[in-house]
């Protein structure tokens, strides 16, 4: 078995350079990569292309690497729980393509399985259409969308094995496991790491082959996005 375990974040993200794009794994604030995003900020690297369901808060998050202007192009489906990202868009600081949620996961699910594109009814007639080829099946129109290319794959699991295993909880199973098949290395971040073996096969979600860097992470915060809760009678 191979030993994909490295010692740290700051180890797992080695090779990320200016200017490449990532796919960044959670949906809201829920299992995100908290300990990669972390490296990533001490590292400094600028000019990133990130590919998320949504861009964390202000604080928190994705939200910490737009506060640092190290974000360039957000490739997002929901962002309306940032205020730093609004006013960086807004002032045209910031490139973004917004995106129908499934789209954006089926052109994960798409690099994972190396097809080029896809052909989804989202978007049809809309400005996200606009500059794209439509086809029409059986009389329904049809948007090509390309699938992603990413340099790496950022992820967090609950569980992991040494040579790549994951498993996801809730919702963290969401995009996490998409993008885990898609990047071209693959780095997940782990709440417990464990020996192969000690993982119930019919309970992993993603094979290890698809992944190239494991690490246990620690001190999640596992913020809530939004609180709500109802008054006392």
């Amino acid at each position: 078995m191979i030993n994909k375990v490295v010692a740290s974040a700051d180890a797992a993200i080695a090779g990320i350079e200016d200017g490449m794009t990532l796919m960044v794994g959670g949906f809201g604030l829920c299992g995100i990569p908290e300990n990669s995003i972390a490296a990533l900020v001490r590292k400094g690297v600028k000019n990133l292309t990130c590919i998320s369901n949504n861009a964390g808060v202000d604080d928190f998050g994705l939200g910490l690497l737009l506060q640092n202007r190290q974000i360039k192009k957000m490739v997002s489906s929901y962002v309306g729980e940032n205020a730093e990202f609004e006013r960086q868009m807004l002032s045209g600081e910031l490139e973004v393509e917004l995106i129908p949620q499934g789209t954006l996961a089926t052109r994960c699910l798409a690099s994972g399985y190396g097809m080029p594109a896809i052909f989804t009814p989202a978007g049809v007639g809309t400005e996200v259409a606009g500059g794209k080829e439509v086809r029409n099946f059986n009389g329904t129109d049809y948007l090509m969308e390309y699938a992603f290319d990413s340099h790496f794959a950022i992820v967090k699991a609950w569980k992991g094995d040494t040579s790549g295993n994951l498993v996801f909880r809730a919702t963290s199973r969401n995009f996490n496991p998409l993008m885990a098949m898609a990047g071209k290395i693959t780095i997940a971040e782990v709440e417990e790491l464990v020996e192969p073996g000690q993982l119930d096969p019919d309970g992993i979600h993603t094979p290890g082959i698809f992944v190239h860097r494991i690490f246990q992470g620690s001190a999640y915060e596992k913020r809530i996005e939004q609180r709500t809760v109802r008054k006392r009678n």
